[in-house]
């Protein structure tokens, strides 16, 4: 044995090392930094799921450009636009990951908040300072069982962009002579015999109104109101979605919906004080 390959074999106090003992270190040097760096990495992933705003459980891998949202949306919101998208994130309620180029990529996590807010806004005319502030709250406790179950983008059922008047009997409890009833009193304007999809809000209304005697001749003027609104509202608006600037055009997007919101909430108190004074 040469000098050399004895010294390999000496251990610190000058004899000949186990080799099983050489084993065991050399196993532990090398697992020792990777090992610890690779189990860090799992507990930050973990960690980094518990502090993860809604909704969890889903992938933050952020892989899709704009056009990749939109097509994921589109059917469910036909007026999705780049626009839009862009004005919600400078609204903070969606913050895409930025390339190198500039370029914004979204994750599936950001299409599903995407969604909530498209939904509150066209379901519930909630203006955007609300849903932001809903956000908030869910961001805070995420697996509260109260807050809304996200969907992934291309799973469930593809959103309906028109109704036969049968889908539209069937998914509000009512005949389909009934809707065509709506649709003959104008309330449900028709494109080649078929419907949008606020179509069964509607009829699901004026059915429950039926009940009380109400007949759809007598929600004319309902109808007439809430189009003058619609085009107040058109008017007020329309010199920003004349602009070329996505911003502005994002912008007037959610002037409408806020106003919309307000002229609910404005018809509604009326209501309820002509109740009232009914005694």
């Amino acid at each position: 044995m040469t000098a050399g390959a004895a010294r390999d074999h000496r251990g610190v106090h000058g004899g000949t090392e186990p080799r099983h003992d050489r084993a065991h270190e050399r196993t532990h040097d090398d697992e020792g930094p990777q090992h610890d760096q690779l189990r860090g990495q799992e507990h930050g992933a973990a960690q980094d799921d518990l502090d993860a705003p809604w909704p969890r459980g889903i992938s933050r891998q952020a892989t899709m450009r704009i056009s990749d949202v939109l097509r994921a949306l589109g059917q469910e919101f036909p007026s999705v636009s780049h626009s839009k998208l862009r004005f919600l994130e400078e609204q903070g309620l969606i913050e895409p990951v930025r390339t190198p180029s500039g370029y914004r990529q979204y994750s599936q996590a950001d299409v599903e908040r995407l969604r909530f807010v498209l939904t509150e806004q066209r379901d519930s005319y909630m203006p955007l300072k609300v849903i932001k502030e809903r956000l908030a709250a869910m961001d805070a406790d995420p697996d509260s069982a109260e807050h809304p179950a996200p969907r992934l983008a291309g799973t469930g059922a593809p959103a309906r962009r028109r109704w036969t008047a049968q889908a539209v009997a069937e998914a509000a409890g009512v005949t389909e002579e009934f809707v065509q009833d709506l649709a003959q009193a104008g309330l449900l304007p028709a494109s080649g015999g078929t419907f949008g999809s606020g179509a069964v809000e509607v009829a699901r209304i004026a059915g429950a109104l039926a009940e009380f005697g109400i007949e759809p001749r007598h929600l004319r003027s309902f109808r007439t109101a809430a189009d003058r609104q619609v085009a107040l509202v058109d008017q007020v608006v329309a010199p920003l979605r004349s602009q070329h600037a996505s911003a502005a055009r994002g912008r007037a997007a959610s002037m409408a919906s806020d106003m919309g919101e307000l002229f609910t909430r404005l018809h509604a108190a009326w209501v309820r004080q002509g109740i009232d004074d009914l005694g």
